[in-house]
């Protein structure tokens, strides 16, 4: 059966490419996995452009393996499946052996699993192989959501449908083109620079206030575990950095009102310095899942309650 994607916006981050070493690209297992613009492989090391590009295009992640048939069916059904949506949806396959961070992250149980990215936040879609109809219908569904959280992009393809073209988004300003490649290097600090000169330049640049935020949500993670982030919280409660970086993590990994509950709760026990640096932390990360989401509305209304 099919799990049901959850209501609400999908904005927010989810920082994976920081977490591993390189490693080598997975092998093919069939002609669907090979490389272009609408079917591609990608890991754990190169994970973040594949962020980058759902803020524009749904992207739709299988977890497979190749001892697995069942995985390799799906992931041939996938790629015709989404190559028939014309651009409107693209997806990426993780092979499960190579990408343990990843497959964590996305809390995957068994292979194959698919989850949809939208706006960088994950939603679980199903587990197993499933019927061509049915995985149609859900992709029927993620197109409906993301159109609602202004993921309306298309990657185009030839006349074939089969090989890449010129993107159809209209191009990036200077600057958020530069920061765009900046995040698809692993160079957060360049790309929170480039953020930050496009806001000098326009204050009321909403895009590159919230990419400046996700830039150095991004930064913080880069090169910490998760284990490593979970055991230091666990073992230090009172450590104020720690805890943030926890709130990083549950907000990088689609858990938002755990990192909000977990900044609010920690507010009331600190000093004056403590408190004014979760806020300001707050406030970043409400750039990042975006300001009018419902989350983030309850969070920012607790938050005033607690300052006043």
């Amino acid at each position: 059966m099919t799990n049901p994607i959850p209501p609400g916006g999908f904005r927010g981050a989810v920082d994976l490419s920081s977490l591993v070493q390189p490693q080598q690209a997975p092998a093919a297992a069939s002609a669907a996995t090979e490389d272009d613009a609408i079917v591609f492989a990608t890991d754990d090391q190169g994970f973040a452009p594949v962020l980058e590009r759902s803020r524009t295009v749904p992207v739709v992640v299988v977890v497979w393996a190749g001892w697995s048939e069942q995985s390799v069916a799906l992931v041939d059904a996938l790629a015709g499946l989404v190559r028939a949506r014309q651009g409107r949806l693209v997806l990426a396959t993780v092979e499960a052996d190579r990408s343990p961070q990843l497959v964590q992250a996305l809390q995957v149980q068994a292979v194959p699993t698919v989850v949809a990215l939208v706006g960088g936040q994950p939603a679980p879609l199903f587990q197993g192989e499933q019927p061509d109809d049915v995985i149609d219908q859900v992709f029927d569904q993620l197109l409906q959501l993301a159109a609602q959280n202004g993921v309306t992009g298309t990657a185009e393809v030839d006349g074939a449908g089969e090989a890449p073209a010129e993107s159809a988004e209209e191009p990036l300003p200077p600057l958020h083109q530069e920061a765009f490649d900046a995040i698809s290097a692993g160079d957060y600090a360049a790309a929170a620079a480039a953020y930050r000169t496009a806001i000098a330049q326009d204050p009321r640049d909403a895009l590159a206030v919230a990419g400046l935020a996700q830039a150095n949500l991004l930064g913080r993670l880069q090169g910490k575990t998760l284990d490593e982030i979970r055991t230091r919280a666990a073992a230090a409660p009172d450590d104020l950095d720690a805890q943030l970086d926890v709130a990083d993590l549950d907000l990088s990994g689609g858990h938002i009102d755990d990192a909000f509950a977990r900044l609010l709760d920690l507010f009331p026990t600190l000093d004056a310095a403590g408190k004014a640096t979760v806020r300001e932390r707050l406030i970043e990360l409400f750039e990042v899942v975006g300001t009018d989401d419902p989350r983030v509305v309850a969070a920012r209304r607790r938050l005033a309650n607690l300052l006043y």
